[in-house]
């Protein structure tokens, strides 16, 4: 089981961070801005950091000239299945994953699951890697196991320091986790951001920190926002060009609850607003509420005479856009033989894509061979050798 040991603090403990606040309302999304004079982290919004760590923004998303072909689909995490213990406390199994281009289950087969996994919870995924939390003393572990082009048998396992709550806050329910760079390994300017409900949210420098910094988001409106992370620059966002709908349709919209995301394309050349709305059911079967997608309108930032502004469309080209309870991507559709291209394909608030083209949702069925009740349900962009 390959470890990373986290090395010896380079700063003292009381770390000031970054000067600068910025508070927009812009058709009801608010966006907290934290910023110094390198670097913006996005925040939906945007956060910054310390200048220590602010020079690890500078290059969070690479620019691709080229459309590449990946080796894997974007594929849905599932969870694991037992087949095996082993003596050393290791376990052998299946890890499940969800292939939407086929719509079908794909297995990873015998692969190692690290004893120290098999006791926690999968809090979140980025960039292909998944989080896990100790439910016991709260520490945090950052692993390769979903990948399916990663050692079966000596899967990649990063420590961090276990995680504490402010006064105000709590560290028992994650929002989402965010990562600043592709890969956590040997990069020291690589930043990990834990957003929970509520007012906390926590920073790290995997290999580096042995304490979480802990940020108080001063503003209730923040509860549930997303953390992400984007190239440098404040992006201040305005409205246009809503679609005409009929006043049913507006009505039906406005009983929905809505969540945001802040998604840039790989080449940093597009930038997107999509807003996810769905309609809240109770279900006697699962004894609680589920929701069902109704809707999904997409912004476009756009360049004018009046500046940037976020432009309604239904038209994102080969584009394909990934949400779930994690960091939202977007990925070329002709990058991965079988996606979709002007789609927006979904996890969370009912499974499935919803097409801009013609403004239907299709639902995925319940493939053959899956969990019966998933818990952690992510998607993991495609991976290349």
């Amino acid at each position: 089981m390959a470890e990373v040991e986290p090395a010896a603090p380079s700063q003292p403990k009381n770390r000031k961070l970054a000067t600068v606040l910025s508070i927009m309302l812009c058709n009801k999304l608010c966006r907290l801005t934290l910023f110094d004079r390198k670097c913006v982290l996005a925040f939906k919004m945007r956060w910054s950091m310390k200048r220590r760590l602010a020079s690890t923004l500078t290059n969070l998303i690479g620019i691709q000239k080229s459309i590449r072909l990946f080796s894997t689909s974007p594929y849905l995490t599932l969870g694991t299945r037992v087949k095996k213990i082993l003596p050393a406390g290791c376990k052998i199994g299946d890890v499940l994953l969800f292939d939407p281009t086929k719509e079908e289950i794909v297995t990873v087969p015998d692969k190692t699951i690290p004893e120290e996994l098999m006791d926690e919870e999968m809090m979140g995924a980025s960039h292909g890697w998944g989080f896990f939390c100790d439910r016991t003393d709260r520490s945090v572990r950052i692993s390769d196991i979903f990948n399916p082009l990663a050692s079966k048998t000596n899967p990649v396992m990063i420590p961090l320091p276990r995680l504490t709550a402010l006064p105000t806050g709590q560290t028992e329910k994650v929002f989402n986790v965010a990562m600043s760079s592709s890969s956590p390994l040997g990069e020291e300017d690589c930043v990990v951001a834990i957003k929970f409900s509520g007012i906390q949210l926590s920073l790290c420098r995997p290999g580096c920190d042995l304490e979480w910094t802990n940020i108080v988001t001063p503003f209730n409106c923040l509860d549930t926002t997303q953390v992400s992370y984007d190239s440098p620059g404040l992006h201040e966002l305005f409205y246009r060009d809503h679609p005409v709908l009929d006043q049913s349709e507006w009505e039906l919209l406005s009983s929905c609850s809505r969540t945001e995301y802040l998604v840039e394309s790989p080449s940093g050349g597009d930038r997107f607003l999509v807003k996810w709305y769905a309609l809240g059911f109770f279900s006697s079967n699962l004894k609680g509420i589920y929701h069902k997608t109704k809707g999904l309108m997409v912004f476009r930032e756009e360049e004018t005479t009046e500046g940037k502004i976020m432009c309604y469309t239904e038209d994102i080209g080969d584009m394909c856009i990934f949400l779930a309870s994690n960091e939202a991507f977007c990925i070329p559709a002709s990058s991965c033989l079988g996606l979709k291209p002007n789609c927006v394909y979904y996890m969370g608030r009912g499974f499935g894509f919803y097409d801009l083209t013609t403004g239907e949702a299709h639902h995925y069925k319940a493939p053959k061979g899956a969990p019966s009740a998933l818990t952690a349900p992510y998607w993991l962009p495609p991976f290349a050798i």
